[in-house]
């Protein structure tokens, strides 16, 4: 069964909704997941190397994703990703950069296989957000189906 983590950085627990709803769709197309905050996965001693998906989000807030998920973006840099299954999502209230920024990063420096774009929500409430969250979730499970 393939494996999946979640990492990510909240700050109203929006963003935990929306990574909780992409796992529940990961999870609905066979993928182990474990789904860990930024301050979590410090104390964890989880290797994303042991993975074969990568899912992080962030909350934007003035306009950046918030610094614990920048810190863990350079933590990740010690880790091989390249070729793993990834995606990026977080919720925003006016203008939503984060999730773009995580995505190119992983896409670009971690060299990582990425769905079509972020997932950017307002919330994982309003607007279909549940069924665009674990329908993320199930297009980054297709991406480690495709790759099998």
């Amino acid at each position: 069964m393939p494996k999946a983590l979640i990492v990510y950085a909240t700050r109203t627990n929006q963003t935990k909704s929306i990574g909780e709803l992409v796992a529940e769709g990961l999870r609905m197309a066979g993928v182990d997941v474990r789904i860990l905050s930024v301050q979590e996965f410090d104390k964890t001693g989880v290797n994303p190397e042991d993975f074969d998906a990568l899912v992080l989000g962030s909350a934007t807030y003035h306009g950046e994703m918030m610094q614990p998920m920048k810190t863990f973006l350079f933590k990740l840099e010690q880790y091989n990703l390249e070729g793993k299954a990834g995606g990026a999502f977080g919720a925003f209230g006016w203008s939503g950069e984060a999730p773009g920024r995580i995505f190119d990063t992983m896409k670009i420096i971690y060299k990582m296989k990425m769905v079509g774009g972020p997932l950017m929500l307002k919330s994982a409430a309003l607007g279909g957000g549940v069924q665009m969250a674990q329908g993320y979730g199930k297009e980054i499970a297709g991406l480690l189906n495709s790759a099998g």
